[in-house]
């Protein structure tokens, strides 16, 4: 069995790794599993710029508990309660996908731990920062392969005065989304599920979230129950979000695309297999 080492300080975390054992994080792989769980604070939030400053190891819940007294929130939806680590690695997102992105489009910067335990950091705390390198971005769905997240800085949004959720059932899904695509409806999060049934996700003030429950197409009915279960599909596709631009439609220009269950293709590419060549020569981490 691999021994769990769980680092207080990210000067920790870059001594086990600069020691060369084989170290995976958060998982088993390596000899020794590194766990980010005591690393889990929120460094810095800066309420009126919607950005805020945490370390890996914090959980989805345990964010949202910290920012909602302000009235802000983190706006990704992945099944599950992941660490902040553990969405940038995965580069998780869920319906809410379709307005607010995947996790690579709200982080503002990184703080890594390489593999030979040098500690990198690009980017920054303010919205339009471009100093350095993206390595935000770069560690986007690394799966840990690349180097340890130590830190993450993020951008927030407002919490919505009011939402609902309307579920609209049709034999002709492809008509019923260019209607909505057409018309005026914003909707945060899209999911299309099975038994031709699209569920789309409003908010706002109550005014606007009312106007636009009235005037969605078709046949509809509220149901926020839906999002339960777009979750459990959704985890039972291994946590991803999959694409199919020609039998889902569900996408529009500047709009991340909803949750569509399919089959995820999880190789490692040829080119990305170089990248962590040169991230992790010696293949410390597992």
């Amino acid at each position: 069995m691999p021994s769990v080492f769980e680092p207080e300080t990210i000067a920790e975390a870059a001594a086990l790794l600069s020691a060369g054992t084989t170290v995976s994080i958060d998982r088993d792989g390596g000899d020794v599993v590194l766990s980010m769980r005591k690393l889990n604070r929120v460094l810095e939030h800066e309420p009126g710029d919607l950005t805020a400053i945490v370390e890996a190891g914090i959980r989805l819940s345990e964010l949202r508990e910290a920012l909602a007294p302000h009235g802000q929130t983190f706006s990704l939806d992945p099944p599950g309660d992941p660490s902040i680590g553990a969405c940038l690695a995965g580069d998780l997102s869920g319906p809410r996908r379709h307005r607010y992105g995947a996790m690579r489009d709200l982080v503002l910067g990184v703080t890594v731990v390489l593999a030979d335990g040098t500690v990198a950091s690009s980017g920054g705390k303010v919205v339009k920062n471009v100093a350095g390198y993206d390595l935000g971005k770069l560690f986007s769905g690394s799966r840990g392969r690349l180097g340890l997240v130590a830190r993450v800085a993020i951008r927030l949004h407002a919490l919505p005065a009011a939402e609902a959720t309307v579920v609209a059932e049709t034999d002709d899904p492809r008509t019923l989304w260019q209607e909505v695509l057409r018309g005026p409806l914003d909707p945060v999060a899209v999911d299309f599920l099975p038994s031709n049934r699209i569920a789309l996700l409003f908010d706002g003030s109550d005014a606007a979230v009312a106007r636009q429950v009235e005037t969605s197409p078709g046949a509809h009915q509220p149901d926020a129950s839906v999002w339960d279960e777009s979750a459990a599909r959704q985890r039972g596709a291994g946590a991803q979000v999959a694409f199919d631009w020609q039998d889902c439609l569900l996408a529009r220009p500047g709009a991340g695309i909803a949750f569509v269950e399919t089959q995820v293709d999880r190789s490692w590419s040829p080119l990305a297999e170089r990248v962590r060549a040169s991230f992790d020569p010696k293949k410390v981490l597992a």
